[in-house]
């Protein structure tokens, strides 16, 4: 899952906390990278807890959770796709660039030199 804002992918991680945070825009769940933590403003675009006003939100299984306060309620979805979630006008390949992730990871674990 690519940053909403900038668009970025993420990497294998390394060991430890990932610098990625997580937040719900439109009652979908989305990445926010360290990059793009950096702004002063990342957090404006995010849903918020209505009992709290955390954006420490987590969306799974139909449900927006509040990471700080624990308050629960249905995520209400219009739109199924999250295609509009990227805000930064990065156009994602077709198949979102998994093709190439996968290409990667496979070289990666079978110790192979890129495809060519």
């Amino acid at each position: 899952m690519p940053c909403f804002r900038c668009g970025a992918r993420q990497t294998d991680p390394v060991r430890g906390a990932s610098p990625w945070k997580r937040g719900v825009q439109a009652d979908h769940q989305v990445l926010v990278c360290p990059g793009c933590q950096a702004a002063d403003d990342w957090a404006d675009d995010l849903d918020r807890c209505a009992m709290c006003g955390s954006a420490a939100l987590v969306c799974r299984l139909g449900e927006v959770e509040c990471r700080d306060c624990g308050h629960t309620r249905d995520a209400v979805r219009d739109d199924p796709g999250a295609a509009g979630l990227v805000r930064s006008g990065v156009q994602a390949p077709a198949d979102g660039g998994l093709s190439a992730e996968v290409e990667a990871a496979l070289s990666r674990v079978l110790r192979r030199g890129p495809a060519g």
